[in-house]
């Protein structure tokens, strides 16, 4: 098993490709610390990851706010002892163009997708340097390579963050402190929301190799970036889309017809 003897934190615990990471990562071998807000979902991912073979731990968590980011992951050493592996899953998307979108939704985007990966890295690296190392995956979109049309706030969280992702891979990478970034495009995830089946199979039609990702795609990645098997890699932004990342000008009409926004 790839990640044999790890203890991994996963935000976004709850639901889509947060989920399916910490099922993935269990049959693997890690230890599952699960950080949602969701309490329900959050406690039945924790029975998928136990079914999977492995411990968890679920504490329900607001990651936009430090103190509740430091009490998780204290619980999450309390039950495991150690931390190897986080991943930021947790994420909103938020719809709007920028004469529209009101400061409350600004500030939901960017304190959700990217002030809590800050926040969940600046209390895990401690943690990884007591035993050597770690590996902290972001987990940004296709909107971080380019803007997004009709989503001028979940675009610019999500190009901060693979910059971020760059700059904290400089900082660590002399204390084996390994941090990438997986950029999936459209995935079959709670946040697909409302989107009606003409409009899927148009978005499957416009990705390159023909069809709209599981979750399962994205935890893979997860998996090997996590892995001994990347112990070289560190500030990578890996697309994992099928391809839909070259073609920035389709990939902003996939979205116009969805509006909602998710919680994590």
């Amino acid at each position: 098993m790839r990640l044999e003897g790890k203890v991994a934190l996963v935000t976004g615990f709850g639901s889509g490709i947060g989920r399916s990471t910490a099922v993935i990562f269990a049959r693997e071998g890690a230890k599952i610390i699960g950080l949602s807000r969701s309490g329900s979902s959050g406690e039945e991912t924790a029975r998928l990851v136990r079914e999977a073979g492995s411990e968890a731990l679920f504490v329900p968590t607001d990651i936009r706010k430090l103190g509740d980011v430091e009490a998780a992951l204290a619980k999450g050493l309390e039950a495991f002892g150690r931390l190897d592996i986080a991943v930021n899953s947790a994420g909103v998307r938020v719809a709007g163009i920028a004469t529209d979108l009101s400061e409350e939704d600004w500030d939901t985007a960017l304190d959700t997708n990217l002030k809590g990966a800050f926040l969940v890295g600046r209390a895990a690296i401690p943690q990884m340097r007591l035993v050597g190392g770690g590996s902290i995956i972001n987990i940004s979109a296709a909107s971080g390579f380019h803007g997004t049309k009709g989503r001028v706030a979940y675009s610019t969280s999500k190009g901060a963050l693979n910059n971020f992702t760059e700059a904290m891979a400089l900082d660590y990478a002399g204390e084996n402190i390994r941090v990438n970034c997986i950029c999936p495009g459209p995935t079959e995830t709670p946040m697909m929301g409302t989107v009606t089946d003409e409009v899927r199979a148009a978005m499957s039609e416009r990705v390159p190799m023909g069809a709209i990702p599981q979750p399962e795609d994205i935890a893979e990645a997860a998996v090997f970036l996590a892995s001994d098997a990347a112990h070289f890699i560190t500030g990578a932004i890996l697309a994992v889309d099928g391809g839909s990342h070259l073609a920035p000008s389709v990939h902003g009409r996939h979205f116009e017809s969805s509006t909602q926004t998710r919680t994590p």
